[in-house]
């Protein structure tokens, strides 16, 4: 015979208070003592209850579920956008912004539903998604500088949070890092191990964060003496860093210290300097950027500006989180800041 799955009033029963105390600690209202919260969530563990989500979302006007978007300009076919989607899953990058987002949202019973918004289908796709009140709201990760998908959901009035300030101002809160700094960071490193011959491989130059980066970099530099810095352009990826170590190589085959703008790029400036038979640190000292697993699987292991892209994604859901909530109608900017780790490389 199967047994009768808990109600409210079974909870009710077992916390001593009324159904009516329940319903609004299920439904997370917030004018219910703590202790009372606390002695409603113990019933319900012993119980067993599981709020019908259903019934719920038509209280609460809620659905427990978010988008996180990956969102890019392009205009580009299917075959384009699947090579696009498996590039994002490759990243360590993202898996680190997912980490943090579930890391946020998996304890208040919330799930994300992950979207490719890579073509004016897929973001149409998008917003009509949260018309139609399939999420709460989203979180939007930018590929590309000129990303239409902000100012299309700023323009529906629709709660979505983004992490990186976006380029063009659109009102919506965003998460970020202090880039400028983590380039001063990286070049104070590499002025330190008292470098002579320096170069840097940037970012996309078109990304506002590599601008940051580099621009952080060129000047402590110069301040420290070196007016000039060699830069190669790369795309945040492994096969770019390589490229543009090669070429960096060509033209400056004596430099002493590199700077990559991220591990990616700075594994395959390694990776070149050990082809041609250069040490590192010894010969070159090389600092990446983000700290992530690239940096510790690296031969040999990085020392890299730490970007705490965790603690930024779980802001970024605790901000849209808010706005949904109607604790904030306002955009905000919440800024992390950047710290040097040290491994073998520099």
């Amino acid at each position: 015979m199967n047994r009768q799955a808990p109600t409210l009033e079974d909870v009710a029963r077992e916390a001593g208070v009324s159904r009516a105390t329940v319903s609004r600690v299920v439904n997370g209202v917030r004018n219910v003592d703590p202790a009372i919260q606390d002695l409603v969530r113990l019933a319900i563990e012993r119980t067993g209850y599981a709020p019908n989500r259903a019934a719920r979302s038509l209280v609460t006007r809620r659905t427990g579920t978010v988008a996180l978007v990956v969102s890019g300009a392009g205009d580009t076919s299917e075959e384009e956008q699947n090579a696009f989607a498996a590039r994002v899953f490759s990243d360590p990058f993202f898996g680190r912004v997912v980490g943090g987002v579930v890391g946020f949202l998996r304890p208040r019973s919330m799930h994300p539903v992950l979207m490719f918004a890579e073509s004016p289908e897929a973001r149409q796709e998008v917003v009509r998604y949260l018309r139609q009140g399939n999420a709460d709201g989203a979180l939007v990760v930018s590929t590309h500088p000129d990303d239409p998908l902000p100012a299309l959901l700023a323009g529906a009035g629709l709660p979505a949070v983004l992490f990186a300030r976006p380029v063009r101002p659109v009102a919506l809160s965003h998460v970020d890092l202090a880039h400028w700094d983590g380039g001063r960071i990286a070049a104070e490193r590499l002025l330190a191990r008292r470098c002579r011959k320096v170069a840097t491989v940037s970012g996309p130059w078109a990304v506002a964060a590599s601008q940051e980066r580099l621009a952080g970099f060129r000047d402590t530099m110069a301040r420290g003496g070196h007016p000039y810095v060699p830069v190669a352009e790369g795309g945040f990826t492994l096969d770019s860093g390589v490229a543009a170590m090669t070429a960096l190589l060509a033209e400056h085959p004596d430099v002493e210290g590199v700077f990559a703008a991220n591990d990616l790029m700075a594994q395959g400036v390694c990776q070149v300097l050990r082809e041609r038979g250069r040490r590192v640190p010894e010969d070159v000292a090389v600092v990446g950027f983000d700290d992530s697993s690239v940096a510790a699987t690296c031969r040999p292991p990085l020392t890299s500006v730490r970007q705490p892209v965790e603690d930024m994604a779980a802001a970024m859901a605790r901000l849209l989180d808010e706005h949904v909530r109607g604790l904030r109608t306002d955009p905000v900017a919440v800024l992390f800041e950047p710290e040097l780790v040290v491994r073998e490389s520099a």
